[in-house]
């Protein structure tokens, strides 16, 4: 290469190395936040994390677990829907146990028949068979009885005209016929008692336990079927057609635990958020009627106040809310619960970690 294309090569990649160097010595603009950070309201407020609840008296929402296993067929509802109570959310199959049901239903039905069976003795077509086999049994002897007689006026005007023993098997007849007659006598009084009082009470007993069996088989096929317990609105619904639930829940394919089928929390117009204060805040938080609290929504600069509800006065080791390194999880809280009336044009949701500052008033 000529010395000239050298010497403009090096010109070149010197004035290339001077411009990057200035470039990168430049001091670059800071940009303006997209909103300022949470800054503390009052003069000796206490920081908390907290998280957004339903505003229910115990304030944790509603976790609903079915009471049996089975596959979903049908889904009722949609998250965000408001429900009552009572309303029906999801269906499990419940063919076997319908079944089951049916065939209960049945067997206390034959029992119950059984039982006014008894209750209605004696029937009057028994009751006319054992009469008619009475007077039959009383005829018979009534009729040996008067040859029998006969057969002793002839033996004692003359005893050849009767051999004894013709006499001896007349009277033998005699005998048993009057003892049938007893039995059928002693027949129709048993008939015409009716059933006996100790297999009317004995089968009251089983058909009262084949009806009770009855009713749990019913009780439990209802629970084939979710319902509200109470009015609220439906936060999450867990599970779709063809999934299979347990008393456990559902399977979660993200978390890979098991979840509650369905969530519910009271209706939003007005909420609750949880403020976790750390062990070593607590000796500095404010009296319950000198509270005074704002909620911070994050990404924004819009804060609410706060209406201060209750403590929960059990000290509990803290959870981690924000999954940042910076937040401690080896400390105990005291959890402290607010209130506020959801503002219109704020979108907020139960489950939302906010920062909270509690001061005194």
């Amino acid at each position: 290469m000529k010395p000239k294309m050298i010497f403009i090569a090096s010109g070149i990649g010197l004035i290339i190395a001077i411009s990057a160097a200035f470039l990168s010595g430049a001091e670059k603009k800071v940009l303006e936040p997209a909103f300022n950070p949470a800054s503390n309201p009052y003069v000796n407020g206490i920081y908390a994390n907290g998280i957004i609840e339903s505003a229910l008296p115990s304030g944790e929402n509603i976790n609903i677990y079915p009471e049996v296993s089975g596959v979903v067929t049908q889904i009722l509802v949609k998250e965000g829907q408001v429900v009552s109570q009572g309303d029906a959310l999801l269906i499990m199959d419940d063919s076997v146990q319908r079944a089951t049901v049916e065939q209960i239903k049945a067997q206390a039905a034959a029992a119950q028949v059984i039982l006014e069976e008894l209750k209605h003795q004696p029937r009057a077509e028994v009751l006319a068979v054992t009469k008619a086999q009475m007077i039959s049994a009383q005829v018979s002897m009534h009729s040996l009885q008067v040859q029998l007689d006969k057969q002793q006026k002839s033996f004692d005007l003359d005893p050849q005209s009767v051999s004894k023993d013709t006499l001896d098997n007349s009277i033998n007849a005699v005998k048993v016929a009057a003892a049938n007659s007893e039995v059928a006598k002693k027949q129709y009084a048993l008939t015409k008692a009716g059933a006996w009082s100790y297999d009317i009470k004995n089968q009251e007993q089983a058909y009262k336990a084949q009806y009770n069996a009855y009713l749990s088989a019913n009780a439990l096929l209802a629970k084939y079927t979710l319902k509200a317990k109470s009015d609220g609105v439906v936060l999450s619904m867990m599970s779709t057609v063809g999934s299979y639930l347990t008393p456990l829940g559902v399977y979660g394919t993200y978390t890979q635990d098991m979840n509650p089928v369905l969530v519910m929390g009271s209706p939003q117009e007005k909420m609750n958020v949880r403020g976790f204060i750390d062990e070593i805040l607590v000796p500095r938080l404010p009296a319950g009627d000198q509270i005074q609290a704002k909620m911070f929504i994050r990404g924004t600069n819009i804060s609410v106040p706060l209406e201060f509800v209750r403590v929960q006065p059990y000290i509990s080791p803290k959870i981690e809310l924000t999954n940042q390194r910076r937040e401690r999880i080896d400390v105990r809280v005291l959890p402290v619960i607010f209130s506020f009336d959801k503002p219109h044009d704020l979108n907020v949701y139960p489950g939302q970690i906010v920062d909270i500052y509690v001061g005194e008033k």
